[in-house]
């Protein structure tokens, strides 16, 4: 039989079958993605072949269909693991905020680092907009020129307020989104807001950190009433990326691999060699200086890991 998966929790997984029914299903042997080792050989999203065991109604997954994409990250506990987010989307809603917790900018463009590669459209949504200061909108006006002028599509959003919530639901409609976002800048609140059926859990900001807290404990899939599916995922604290080498990072940033087709050197990472169009056109105000900052510290962390493990091997 046939279905797919909309549910994971670690050893067990929920898989639909044709009909909507929902069963409970284990893995029979192991399954890799390439050379990486997995955390979570099944991902949401996944089509997968399973048989029915026992009297229990339970079922084994024996086969993974091939994925037509799949959304990977290094495993947050297993530095030596990826894991893979989600499978088979159509696109990913991104959920930030400018306050409440305070932006890090870098992780935009870390999470566009994940969908890119397979060439996995991107939105980009900045919640929260009822508490935007006016330098809030200020910074909200300059990275949306940043992320619409290199193709991403952004939008400002309240689960207040209701701002923006028509525009997401005509981009949600009839598709399959990942939706992802750290801990605490109100994903669960503007889901629920998107589709009403949903009572996805929902919490306040750590009075101590002012960090969000984990609402969302595994990846899941719901149906979406005006059509297509959402997969909610837990809320991200960091990415890595031990999946990436340099040049996979410096393909990767749309815009850098457009503009290094007039770079000197057909490898330019760049940085320090001349005649790089990349950094002439951060110069010229074509491309953005805090993508290029945020490009180079991921550069940085790939080396350094990659050097670690090379002294390691001796």
């Amino acid at each position: 039989m046939l279905g797919t998966v909309v549910k994971s929790t670690g050893s067990w997984y929920q898989v639909k079958k044709e009909d909507g029914d929902i069963v409970d299903c284990r893995i029979k042997g192991k399954f890799r993605l390439g050379n990486f080792a997995l955390t979570n050989p099944v991902a949401v999203g996944d089509m997968v072949r399973f048989e029915m065991e026992g009297q229990e109604g339970q079922g084994i997954i024996s086969e993974i269909q091939n994925r037509k994409n799949y959304v990977l990250r290094q495993s947050p506990r297993k530095k030596h693991e990826v894991h893979i987010i989600a499978s088979n989307v159509d696109q990913a809603l991104l959920i930030v905020t400018i306050v409440q917790p305070k932006l890090k900018q870098g992780f935009i463009d870390r999470f566009l680092l994940m969908t890119e590669p397979h060439d996995i459209p991107a939105i980009i949504a900045f919640n929260k907009s009822d508490i935007y200061s006016e330098k809030d909108h200020v910074i909200y006006d300059i990275l949306a020129e940043i992320y619409t002028k290199i193709g991403y599509e952004v939008v400002k959003t309240s689960s207040v307020n209701n701002e923006g919530i028509d525009i997401l639901k005509e981009k949600l409609k009839d598709k399959t989104t990942l939706v992802a976002g750290q801990s605490g800048v109100g994903k669960s609140s503007l889901v629920n807001t998107i589709e009403g059926s949903l009572d996805l859990k929902t919490t306040d900001l750590s009075d101590y950190t002012g960090k969000g807290q984990h609402t969302t404990t595994f990846a899941e899939m719901h149906p979406l009433e005006f059509g297509g599916n959402i997969i909610d995922t837990p809320g991200i604290k960091t990415l890595s990326f031990n999946n990436l080498e340099v040049m996979d990072v410096a393909h990767n940033f749309r815009e850098f691999f457009e503009a290094s087709t007039e770079c000197k050197f057909a490898n330019c990472t760049h940085r320090n060699e001349p005649k790089c169009n990349v950094k002439h056109s951060i110069e010229e105000g074509i491309i953005s200086e805090l993508r290029y900052l945020n490009y180079i510290q991921i550069l940085e962390e790939i080396e350094d890991q990659n050097y670690w493990e090379l002294k390691t091997d001796y």
